[in-house]
């Protein structure tokens, strides 16, 4: 038997059955990378130890909540660099195209799979996905945590009513789980059959998804690209809380489609970060994002299914927002109006067209924009809806938890405290020009984005 390098809680069985000698498959999904992959490595080491061959397959669902040829575009052209990625480890990669719940288990009967490794996904779809495999297949499913640098199941067991409850509990288990992760290793069992070439271009090319969204110029895809982000990043780390806040300058990391997409391990960014030579407070800064609140929105997914509806909002946002649901709105914008920026707020506008066209809208503006979606909207339903349909069809970090998480907190409250009550938003927390004003160069920067 191995020294197994994955810690156990990373790791939840979701059907077992009796061991059997076919091989192993990793299903990947949402941690799309070859490198610092626990979920991968675990299947490795389940392969090794059997001494059966390892193959990595990806079920490529034709409709994924609203996603466009860019999400599409960069996820693929990832995929395609990761599939070299594990050739080099003689681990053959093979594209599934269709929905999971049917294209994962005739794989896994025609090779005669054992067991499927698959990545730990907090949302409602991807736990669909698995019940859906569950009942179509023999082999075993076991979940790896491989997102998270404290795995989301073992850090809280409910949903947490902050970040100030969640980060003393991920910070008691940061020294365990926050280390180097191992390498992959060059498989030695070989696939028995040949499996076909993945080309991104070809697939891209026949696949049925909306061509509307161009693709974002602002990000390259990949890992490699991800990699170069970081170590961009890491160079101006010292800076990071002179300019995070300010949509007009470079201080945020954009690393935020690579860990989306799982093209780079936020445990990665977690060790290169701790390792820089940058100063404490600007990197416990960053890490603070990175983890908690990031890791603040995956258990929020995991323990609210109702994560992208106003049912999700705590008891006593819910409570004002009813009390105030027929306050006059001084505007009231179509969805169109709203994605193609013909509100009558100049820097909402600019924002929203800093999204459409990169695929990228900066943080704190992300806040600001969901808030004034509330004040322009019928309803909080109404609103919750747009937001999450413009911020899933532009963002190349959409269907997210941490977009979910947002938009919650923006409308609803969620993860926040009771504010002093005005129209329409209650005591829910308001955001207005002139804040932002006090914050950065608002003019400078309607000019660069403004229509």
């Amino acid at each position: 038997m191995p020294r197994w390098k994955v810690d156990p809680s990373r790791v939840e069985v979701l059907k077992e059955r009796t061991i059997s000698n076919g091989p192993v498959i990793y299903w990947m999904s949402r941690d799309q990378r070859a490198e610092d992959n626990w979920a991968l490595i675990y299947a490795q080491e389940m392969a090794l130890d059997r001494d059966v061959p390892l193959a990595v397959i990806f079920s490529l669902s034709p409709d994924f909540l609203g996603a466009t040829l860019r999400q599409y575009s960069f996820m693929l052209k990832g995929l395609e660099e990761t599939a070299g990625s594990l050739e080099d480890k003689d681990i053959p990669f093979v594209m599934l195209p269709g929905e999971p719940a049917k294209e994962v288990p005739k794989f896994a009967s025609k090779h005669k799979v054992s067991s499927i490794v698959t990545d730990f996904d907090p949302l409602r779809i991807k736990h669909a996905w698995k019940t859906g495999i569950m009942k179509g297949i023999r082999s075993s499913l076991i979940e790896v945590d491989a997102h998270n640098i404290v795995p989301c199941r073992k850090v809280s067991d409910k949903q947490e009513w902050g970040a100030y409850t969640l980060r003393p509990k991920i910070n008691r288990l940061l020294d365990v789980y926050l280390k180097k992760t191992p390498p992959l290793q060059t498989h030695r069992k070989k696939w028995k059959t040949k499996t076909p070439p993945f080309s991104y271009a070809d697939l891209l090319k026949r696949l049925e998804v909306d061509r509307s969204v161009h693709g974002s110029d602002l990000f390259a895809p990949g890992t490699a690209a991800g990699s170069k982000a970081l170590r961009s990043f890491l160079g101006r780390l010292d800076s990071y809380n002179g300019t995070r806040n300010d949509p007009n300058e470079s201080g945020q990391s954009g690393l935020s489609p690579y860990l989306h997409f799982g093209q780079i391990s936020a445990q990665r960014v977690a060790v290169d970060v701790m390792s820089s030579a940058a100063d404490d407070d600007s990197k416990a800064s960053f890490l603070e994002e990175l983890i908690i609140r990031r890791e603040l929105a995956d258990n929020f997914c995991l323990h609210n299914r109702l994560y992208d509806s106003v049912k999700c909002f705590p008891s006593w946002s819910d409570k004002t927002l009813r009390e105030h649901l027929r306050d006059r709105r001084e505007y009231l914008y179509s969805v169109k109006q709203l994605e193609f920026s013909r509100t009558h707020d100049p820097l909402w506008n600019a924002a929203q067209a800093e999204m459409v066209k990169t695929g990228k809208m900066h943080g704190y503006l992300r806040m600001y924009w969901a808030k004034k979606i509330l004040e322009w909207s019928r309803s909080p339903k109404e609103a919750m809806r747009r937001a999450i349909y413009l911020n899933d069809r532009y963002e190349l970090d959409g269907r997210d938890p941490n977009g979910y998480a947002g938009i919650a907190w923006s409308i609803g409250g969620v993860h926040d405290r009771a504010w002093g009550t005005r129209k329409i938003f209650g005591m829910v927390r308001y955001m207005s020009l002139s804040g932002c004003e006090k914050k950065f160069d608002v003019g400078k920067y309607i000019k660069t984005w403004g229509y």
